[in-house]
């Protein structure tokens, strides 16, 4: 796709989202998002969204959005649920398209009820291993509602989706599905690896001595072998752990058979363990302690998705964990009252320029900003606290090794 910056429009589902805000600026889009769409609720509460046009001008009524791209930035709230945000989706979706629009795309950091990733039958959801019974009765009841999500974003006019870091290869194949192809799925394999390498956060020799990453599962291997590849650190370890559980939330933690490194090659190392996302925080508080077995110099607790409710929060705050590392894919966790007892140890990648980046990359436009491509959030009570909020183009100064 190639399309002028003239063309693009980029609005949020809700007017006052600081993300939507932050990602329309890093396109160079000088509207405030509320100044191109009207967010109206009627009397008996129904949503109606309004692009903006010129009351006086009706020359182009229905076609004011002829020739656009529109980008929907969707993220989550404290104050609207998803169900919400998702029908908000929708009806931008289809106001853009019935007023004109071109091409829409929906920018949804954290992909929507990707959590319900299969229904319980084995047509619906397509997995890497075959489901057993035991898999198809935990979905028992329920709906594919991933795919019906798909469905009702196609059918309201969304023609793209852009998404971060999405786990489920069931979505993963769908979204592709029924969207010809056009859904991507970024990993931030670059904005991880420049952290790794201009802060401080972990220590480690010229050539990765004395630093191991950690997959805290097989499903975790291909994604943390692919941070590990990137890094170019040869001398780094690379270590896979394994669980067996025992019910919805017991789990034992032990060394993978098929682990490239032994307990024994990584003492004293510093250990960063990646994943995916955390809710309840059970498995990666286990398998950090399982890890200061081997007495590391610190470890770390890397997760692109940070859903942690307050029981989570809680456990997290285990001393096991030294330092956690993670994106506001879901914008709330930059909330200090959110991290709670965890601010003194969580760092925050915000990556609206990121994705700015990307999606002119995918849009065909040249990126319009290039000092940095995200930027780092941390409380003063932290530890490495420096300012409270810098780009990451300016580590290299504030963290010289």
């Amino acid at each position: 796709m190639s399309v002028s910056f003239k063309n693009i429009v980029i609005v949020g589902n809700s007017s006052d989202d600081p993300f939507a805000i932050d990602l329309a600026f890093s396109m160079g889009q000088v509207s405030d998002i509320a100044d191109l769409i009207s967010m109206k609720t009627f009397a008996n509460t129904e949503f109606c969204p309004r692009f903006i046009s010129d009351e006086e001008d009706f020359s182009c009524v229905g076609r004011r959005l002829e020739g656009k791209v529109v980008v929907i930035v969707s993220t989550s709230s404290h104050v609207v649920s998803r169900q919400n945000l998702a029908m908000r989706n929708l009806l931008i979706a289809r106001a853009a398209k019935e007023n004109g629009a071109k091409h829409v795309m929906l920018v949804e950091p954290d992909l929507y009820y990707s959590a319900q990733d299969r229904g319980p039958k084995r047509s619906l959801g397509e997995t890497l291993v075959a489901r057993d019974e035991k898999d198809l009765k935990k979905f028992d009841g329920q709906p594919f509602t991933a795919k019906l999500y798909a469905q009702m974003l196609k059918l309201a006019g969304v023609d793209s989706v852009m998404t971060v870091h999405n786990h489920s290869h069931s979505v993963q194949s769908m979204f592709n599905e029924v969207f010809n192809g056009h859904f991507h799925n970024l990993i931030p394999y670059d904005i991880y690896c420049n952290y790794i390498h201009q802060s401080d956060i972990v220590n480690y020799g010229p050539q990765g001595e004395g630093l191991a990453l950690c997959a805290p599962d097989a499903g975790a291997r291909d994604f943390v072998k692919a941070m590990y590849n990137r890094l170019g650190l040869p001398k780094a370890k690379f270590i896979l752990l394994d669980k067996e559980r025992s019910g919805e939330r017991e789990v034992a933690i032990k060394l993978h058979d098929q682990s490239e490194s032994t307990f024994e090659e990584i003492d004293g190392h510093d250990i960063v363990l990646f994943d995916d996302m955390v809710r309840t925080g059970s498995t990666v508080v286990k398998s950090c302690e399982f890890l200061k077995q081997i007495r590391p110099g610190k470890t770390v607790f890397a997760v692109s998705h940070f859903y942690a409710s307050e029981e989570g929060r809680e456990k997290m705050a285990n001393p096991a964990i030294d330092e956690i590392l993670t994106l506001n894919t879901l914008p709330t966790v930059l909330n200090r009252d959110v991290q709670g007892r965890l601010r003194r140890k969580m760092v925050v990648l915000k990556i609206e320029r990121w994705l700015g980046q990307n999606l002119a990359r995918i849009l065909n436009v040249p990126s319009h900003r290039e000092d940095g491509a995200y930027q780092i959030d941390m409380s003063s009570t932290n530890p490495r606290f420096i300012r409270k909020i810098y780009s990451n183009d300016q580590l290299p100064e504030l963290h010289a090794k």
